[in-house]
């Protein structure tokens, strides 16, 4: 009865159905209530106890080997049928769309590139401001018009005691403010960061936007400086050959004091409504940093003398990528987005 039992195993382990009927009949024949295997049982227990001892484990082992083979039957034409369909590993995985920096992140990136080539460090503070660092520090006389409720959003006002103010920061400046306090010059670092203005919406502003600032304080330090400083951030930004002209014009924290233009990226000079028909647009303010703001800052202005600039990042990337409604950047439209997915920096 072994050999018997021995050579029916070989057998379950050799067959492989054809079809879904060979593996029915494979059942019937090891398995079925007249089945080879229950016949096997039947007999065995017939048999004296010594032969019982050696033949009950090979049944038992024939029994489940038949079972098992009839699962594995049962699972492969479920996939057969797609029920539980088998993956090809061989196969190439689904290609999977990629995402990519938002354009002001990719052109703060890049100003702080061109910017720390000249060795200028990166400067960070609070988005929430006291007025002396927003304000007063900065050379605004407490009549400025930027200290009203319609351009300034405040968070704390108190009008018995400006000092007490608390407003989200109008500009970056206040960074300077802080660097110059907490160390010695020489300083030459930019304050990337977001500022609050309340201003209406529109293609050209916004109430919140993205400002790079930029302070070189040392000896001897001039308006040439300042000069030759922008107009090599222009060409390594925009690319050589990009006009650019200073006018110009007032802030509180600085004297003398300029606006820089550059030739319009989007018509070319011919006048579009970016650059007002102009063939011209505003990139950014400078000046040499007013001596009142260096005392303030604990500085030395008989020793010490400085410049400074400021840009708003939505106007650069309105210019590099030609982007004419400056609102886009801020309506999280994947359409708009998705032009940028390449370029991952």
């Amino acid at each position: 009865m072994l050999e018997k039992i021995q050579s029916y195993l070989e057998e379950i382990n050799a067959f492989v159905p054809a079809s879904g009927e060979e593996a029915e009949q494979f059942r019937i024949r090891f398995l079925g209530r007249k089945g080879i295997i229950p016949a096997l049982f039947d007999t065995f227990k017939s048999l004296p106890p010594e032969e019982k001892k050696v033949l009950g484990k090979s049944l038992n082992v024939l029994k489940q080997a038949a079972a098992e083979k009839v699962e594995t039957f049962k699972a492969g034409a479920g996939r057969a049928s797609g029920q539980g369909k088998q993956e090809d590993l061989s196969l190439p995985g689904e290609p999977s769309p990629t995402g990519g920096r938002h354009p002001i992140s990719l052109v703060e990136k890049e100003i702080t590139a061109i910017f720390s080539r000249l060795g200028f460090n990166v400067a960070e503070g609070p988005e929430i401001e006291d007025d002396w660092h927003n304000f007063s520090a900065l050379n605004f006389p407490a009549e400025h018009p930027a200290r009203d409720m319609q351009d300034t959003f405040f968070i704390r006002r108190d009008p018995a005691d400006p000092k007490a103010d608390m407003a989200l920061r109008t500009h970056t400046s206040s960074v300077q403010v802080r660097l110059m306090e907490n160390g010695k010059p020489p300083f030459r670092a930019i304050m990337p960061g977001r500022v609050y203005r309340n201003e209406a919406i529109s293609a050209r502003a916004h109430c919140f936007f993205h400002q790079v600032e930029g302070l070189y304080v040392d000896e001897h330090v001039s308006f040439a400086d300042l000069k030759q400083t922008l107009f090599y951030f222009v060409q390594e930004l925009f690319g050589e050959g990009t006009g650019v002209r200073f006018r110009p014009s007032y802030f509180p924290f600085t004297e003398p004091s300029a606006e820089m233009d550059i030739s319009c990226t989007i018509c070319k000079g011919s006048g579009c409504t970016m650059c007002k028909q102009s063939g011209w647009v505003e990139i950014l303010g400078c000046g040499m940093v007013d001596p009142n703001v260096l005392k303030n800052c604990g500085v030395d202005p008989e020793r010490y003398s400085g410049f400074a600039f400021g840009m708003g990042i939505e106007r650069i990337t309105n210019l590099k990528y030609q982007v004419t409604d400056l609102r886009l950047f801020s309506e999280n439209d994947v359409r708009f987005l998705s032009q940028f997915q390449s370029e991952i920096v």
